[in-house]
């Protein structure tokens, strides 16, 4: 009996420490994460820091003031970047979300031969790096006049093939007897699929938005490419022109304060769709 009492209480022990290691390396990262978020609030309402961005990192503002706010929408049009930005992400995430869930139910529900193959070779497309194929896709558009548009987004988001992954993932939990009895009652693979399996994605649908109002919200180098008007300039490019024009070591607090407000959609989308995600993720480890 001591020396089960001994290796239980050892085992113990190396558990605490394996956990304690974890916990300690996720603090660390969350640290990493977390202060220059703080940094940069703390130094988008600090007026004193408009001039000269003070170092080591001041995380309470030496002089509180709104006014980093409203020289940022001064002299940034913040609000037409912002709705550039949001009309951007909202073609995108139609088209990709629309062409993710047919691929997916297509590739989950009805049997067809070279199935697999198809999944493969879409995912394989997820291994060519955009710089690879940038040129060659603005060479494209190029020649359909499409440069300086916002097909130059829609268009590409046709092709989404970790959605398509994701969606058929999470179909492929759902029950085949649902489409076996529509199907039986005369109803075609739309009918199937709009009237029954679409509502029952909202999950995977509430992720791929997240996933993708990211990726375009954060999206800089083809709006860089592709936009040329200043009119059409989506929220990170604009404040990437703000920011070479005006210089970073000039205006510090007025960029840091365009910056948060560029920030502001994005954690308002997350918050009000997080609940899904967890959803999502749970019943996709649900085995039949």
């Amino acid at each position: 009996m001591p020396a089960i009492a001994i290796k239980t209480s050892s085992k113990r022990r190396q558990e605490a420490a394996v956990q304690w290691t974890l916990i300690t390396l996720l603090a660390v990262g969350s640290l990493v994460m977390i202060v220059p978020l703080i940094w940069m609030i703390s130094t988008s309402f600090d007026w004193a820091a408009r001039l000269e961005l003070g170092f080591p990192p001041r995380f309470w503002p030496l002089d509180p003031s709104l006014k980093n706010y409203r020289a940022a929408f001064t002299n940034v049009p913040m609000l037409k970047y912002i709705g550039n930005s949001l009309l951007v992400a909202a073609g995108v995430i139609v088209v990709s979300i629309f062409s993710a869930l047919l691929s997916g139910y297509a590739l989950s529900k009805i049997r067809f031969r070279g199935s697999n193959l198809v999944l493969m070779l879409a995912l394989s497309t997820m291994m060519i790096p955009f710089e690879m194929t940038m040129i060659p896709q603005y060479l494209l558009f190029s020649k359909l006049n499409l440069i300086d548009t916002y097909w130059v987004f829609y268009l590409p988001a046709l092709n989404y093939a970790f959605g398509t992954f994701l969606a058929k993932a999470f179909i492929d939990q759902l029950p085949s007897s649902l489409r076996e009895a529509a199907v039986i009652d005369g109803a075609g693979e739309f009918t199937a699929f709009g009237k029954i399996y679409l509502p029952l994605c909202a999950p995977i649908v509430a992720t791929m938005v997240i996933l993708l109002f990211i990726g375009v919200w954060n999206e800089l180098l083809w709006p860089l490419l592709a936009l040329k008007s200043s009119a059409k300039y989506t929220i990170q490019l604009g404040l990437a022109m703000f920011t070479y024009n005006s210089g970073i070591n000039k205006l510090p607090s007025i960029i840091m304060a365009a910056t948060t407000v560029s920030l502001l959609p994005v954690v308002i989308v997350y918050l009000f769709l997080q609940r899904y995600i967890i959803e999502s993720i749970a019943l996709t480890g649900i085995k039949q």
